[in-house]
């Protein structure tokens, strides 16, 4: 598991962890059941606060993303696919609201917008 930190933005560390954990589920990097460095040996490796690591590893808990067992660790939860679809979904509609702002302001047209798609769709 690789996990970058920058210092130069504005998202606090703990989030850019559990970004890219969740990055790391959804895209199949990490699967049900594989077991994450322990909280200490995380903050370790990154040399930043257990604290920071640890809210992280909660974050994630709370979503469903890991489930810990006291003294084992924390492992990568069994993933719910009516959940996963409606992640990604809801990043497709974080995107297409970027480019429809975007297309808005460069007074692109509906019909333009919809055959640029229909061709990044097809290839």
């Amino acid at each position: 598991m690789e996990i970058y930190l920058s210092n130069s933005g504005q998202e606090p560390i703990y989030a850019q962890i559990t970004r890219q954990i969740k990055q790391q589920i959804l895209s199949g990097q990490l699967h049900e059941g594989d077991s994450l460095p322990s909280i200490r040996l995380l903050a370790k490796e990154l040399r930043i606060s257990v604290i920071t690591t640890k809210r992280a590893y909660e974050d994630l808990e709370a979503e469903g993303f890991l489930v810990t067992q006291p003294g084992r660790g924390s492992f990568v939860a069994p993933q719910n696919p009516a959940l996963l679809h409606e992640q990604h979904l809801k990043k497709v509609e974080d995107c297409l609201q970027g480019a429809v702002d975007a297309a808005r302001l460069g007074g692109i047209g509906y019909e333009e917008v919809a055959e640029t798609l229909r061709l990044l769709w097809e290839g």
